[in-house]
C-alpha cells in the first residue's frame, strides 16, 4: 500500500474542560506540524456520542473551521468504541484511491460533562436494541462472556486482575494517559462489584481526549502494511461462541493477507481491553497467543514476560483511559510512535518493525486490524 505515516497527535485522556472540537484542534495541530504548510486534501473526523453528550452536530465543518481547513473535503466516521480505527482506515482508503496526496484523521470524544448513567445510556446504543430492552448494559454483556471466557479455558478470575495491572503499571510511564499511578492485583480484586466477575479495575473508565494522523501517498518512514474489518452478529443471542471474537479473527485474517506477514512477524500489539477479559480473548483472536499463554503477557514479574510481541506498552484502553471515538486511533498513534521510536518514556527497549492495533467496536459486533511497518519491512 503506498500510504505512510506523516505526523502524529495525542492529547492527554482523562478530565479535560475543553470541547471535543477544541481537543480535535490540539491533537491535529500537533500532526500536522510534521507536514508544515503541505496542503491537507481531506479531513476525515471520527465522532461516536456528539450528538448525544454534547448535543452538537455539524462535527466535520466546525473542525475545519478551527484548524483552518475549509478548503479540502470532509467526511465523518462512527463505529461505535472501533471509530478511531474505522476513520483511519477511511482515510489510508481514500489515498490509496489516487485522488487525493494527503489525509488529515483525527477522533475526538468528549464524555465526562455528563453523568455516568446518560453515558452509560448513550454507550448502550452500540448493543442490539432487544438485548436493551431486557436491561443488558455493555459491562452485564461483557461480564457474560468473562465468564464464557473462564469456563472455557479454566483459568481463575485472578488472570483479569493481572491484566488490569499490567495496564496501569504501563499507563504510569505514559504522559498521555488517563491513570498515572500503578494498581496491585490486591487492589483491583478488592474493588467495586460492576458485574461479576467484572469489578471497577477491570473496566475502562470514561475519559475525554483527541488523537490525529496525517497520512500521505509515499513510501518510507512508517508504512501502513495491512488493513482489515470483520463483522459479527449485532445480537450476541445469534453468535456462535461467546468465548472469543469473530469479527477479529476475520479482521486479522484480511489484514494479516494484506500485509503479506502472519501473526509471528508482529513486533508489538495495541488491543482493546475495554474490559479486562478482552484482551486476554484478543491476543488468541489475533493468533498471537493460545488460550493457555495469554495470561503469561501480563505477569507482573517482568522478566517471565514473552518476549514477542510486546503488548499494549500504552497502558491500553483500561490504563489509557475510553473516549470511545477516540480509542481506536489512539492505538495507531501509539505503533506508529513505537515503530519511528518517538514514544518517549513508554518506548519499549526492542526494536518495533512491525506493529498491529486492534479495535473493537460495540460489543465486537465490527471490528478493526490495523498494520504498519518500518519503510518496506
Amino acid at each position: 500500500m503506498n500510504v505512510r505515516v506523516a505526523g502524529v497527535g495525542l492529547t492527554k485522556f482523562g478530565r479535560r474542560e475543553e470541547s471535543s472540537s477544541e481537543l480535535a484542534r490540539d491533537a491535529a495541530a500537533r500532526a500536522m506540524e510534521a507536514v508544515g504548510r503541505r496542503p491537507i486534501d481531506l479531513l476525515v473526523v471520527g465522532n461516536m456520542l456528539g450528538e448525544s453528550l454534547e448535543e452538537r452536530a455539524s462535527g466535520v465543518p466546525r473542525i475545519a473551521s478551527e484548524l483552518g481547513l475549509e478548503a479540502a473535503a470532509g467526511v465523518r466516521v462512527e463505529a461505535a468504541s472501533a471509530t478511531g480505527a474505522a476513520a483511519f482506515q477511511v482515510g489510508a482508503l481514500a489515498l490509496e484511491s489516487a485522488r487525493y496526496d494527503r489525509v488529515l484523521v483525527v477522533a475526538t470524544e468528549k464524555m465526562t460533562g455528563r453523568r455516568t448513567a446518560e453515558v452509560a445510556r448513550s454507550l448502550a446504543g452500540a448493543l442490539a436494541p432487544m438485548e436493551v430492552a431486557a436491561g443488558a448494559t455493555m459491562p452485564g454483556l461483557a461480564a457474560l462472556i468473562a465468564q464464557r471466557y473462564l469456563a472455557r479455558t479454566g483459568h481463575a478470575p485472578a488472570v483479569l486482575d493481572a491484566v488490569s495491572v499490567h495496564a496501569r503499571r504501563a499507563a504510569a510511564r505514559n504522559p498521555y494517559a488517563q491513570f498515572s499511578t500503578a494498581v496491585t492485583a490486591a487492589e483491583v480484586a478488592a474493588s467495586r462489584p460492576i458485574a461479576l466477575p467484572l469489578r471497577l479495575l477491570h473496566c475502562a473508565a470514561i475519559s475525554d481526549g483527541a488523537a490525529a494522523v496525517v497520512l500521505e501517498r509515499g513510501t518510507g518512514g512508517v508504512q501502513v502494511r495491512g488493513l482489515g474489518q470483520g463483522l459479527d452478529h449485532f445480537r450476541l443471542v445469534d453468535r456462535a461462541t461467546l468465548s472469543g471474537f469473530s469479527a477479529t479473527r476475520t479482521a486479522a485474517e484480511r489484514a494479516y493477507a494484506m500485509a503479506e506477514i502472519g501473526p509471528r512477524d508482529i513486533d508489538l500489539a495495541e488491543v482493546h481491553d475495554a474490559f479486562a477479559p478482552f484482551a486476554l480473548i484478543d491476543l488468541e483472536d489475533l493468533g498471537l497467543a493460545s488460550a493457555e499463554e495469554a495470561p503469561r503477557y501480563f505477569a507482573e514479574d517482568e522478566a517471565t514476560v514473552p518476549a514477542r510481541p510486546a503488548v499494549n506498552p500504552s497502558g491500553g484502553v483500561l490504563g489509557r483511559g475510553h473516549p470511545v471515538g477516540v480509542s481506536g486511533l489512539a492505538e495507531i498513534v501509539e505503533i506508529a510512535q513505537q515503530i519511528s521510536g518517538d514514544a518517549g518514556a513508554h518506548q519499549i527497549a526492542r526494536p518495533v518493525r512491525r506493529a498491529l492495533a486492534q479495535s473493537i467496536g460495540g460489543l465486537a459486533s465490527h471490528n478493526f486490524v490495523t498494520i504498519l511497518a518500518a519503510g518496506a519491512g
